[in-house]
């Protein structure tokens, strides 16, 4: 897969929810006939859909993870270049970092999910007349449960989204039960390219963490803000920390592990690293913000599991 930069990477996740760019039309509903059988027309914020999309097109892998995942998959068309998962995705050359709009109107799509407006493609697409719902970065979980909400009304998929962010809902709450209490919070360090770009707390990614009780020592670097959570550390600044853990978000794009992270300069003496406690993670998970975050849970769970309370 082509790997996105982590400044580009750090620019998409924390774009800003943009206004959607589609006409709404209060509607009564009508009851449905059964749950395969929603009624139309629907509405989720500005956005009103006549009848059952069943073109749609994706250009954020976050949103295709949940488009199949509440059972939608059969009516996505086409996919962005970085929407991998799952296999069986219809994946083109569209890209959703620079989205064209005659490129996507080629697809006569009859809806399309974004999750930023690059180029101001909600207008133009509107001019088009070509229903747009923008699905932005996620910075919680509960943001992740609206989107899966919302796409699954939009889709015809109201009772299967209402059950897939249950699932998530349960499956986490289960996992951070009975994690142990400790006397003094582990540390760790999140890396999102050997450039050493970082998440704070307050990112998405971060507040994972902060559901199993670790503190991220890039959350000095970026405290006020001005960087969008995602600074950018020096070699000095992680040694210094001395983190207890190393998750790699790049092991997949730019080959880091366990040793290559030793044989870097002062690294070979932190705590995580003579522990044991690098830990790599799928690249593609620790980006997005759909249903696999729980796998990602489980992954941070178990290795901090590993060390005695």
């Amino acid at each position: 897969m082509s790997r996105r930069t982590p400044r580009l990477l750090a620019a998409t996740l924390a774009v800003a929810a943009l206004a959607l760019g589609a006409c709404a039309e209060k509607t009564d509903d009508k009851p449905a006939a059964g749950t395969a059988a929603a009624s139309y027309p629907v509405t989720v914020g500005a956005l009103t859909l006549d009848k059952r999309p069943e073109k749609i097109v994706s250009l954020s892998p976050s949103a295709t993870e949940m488009l199949f995942a509440i059972g939608a998959g059969p009516q996505v068309s086409a996919v962005d270049d970085q929407s991998n998962y799952p296999a069986d995705a219809p994946k083109t050359d569209l890209s959703g970092f620079q989205p064209n709009a005659e490129a996507i109107a080629g697809k006569n799509p009859d809806l399309v999910v974004l999750s930023n407006d690059t180029n101001k493609i909600v207008d133009q697409l509107g001019k088009l007349k070509i229903p747009v719902y923008l699905t932005p970065a996620a910075t919680t979980l509960d943001d992740s449960y609206a989107q899966i909400t919302d796409l699954g009304t939009l889709t015809g998929h109201a009772d299967q989204a209402a059950d897939v962010a249950s699932r998530m809902k349960d499956d986490i709450a289960k996992l951070v039960k009975d994690l142990p209490q400790r006397t003094e919070k582990l540390t760790y360090y999140h890396e999102l390219g050997p450039e050493l770009y970082s998440a704070t707390s307050k990112t998405f990614i971060g507040s994972i963490y902060s559901l199993v009780g670790l503190t991220n020592i890039a959350d000095p670097a970026d405290a006020d803000g001005k960087n969008g959570g995602y600074p950018q550390l020096s070699q000095e600044v992680i040694v210094k920390a001395d983190p207890d853990f190393v998750f790699l978000a790049d092991s997949k794009c730019c080959q880091q592990n366990a040793d290559s992270v030793k044989a870097r300069s002062g690294w070979s003496g932190l705590t995580a690293v003579k522990n044991n406690q690098v830990v790599t993670l799928d690249d593609d998970v620790a980006s997005r913000w759909g249903p696999r975050v729980v796998d990602l849970l489980r992954v941070i769970i178990d290795a901090v599991a590993k060390v005695p309370a």
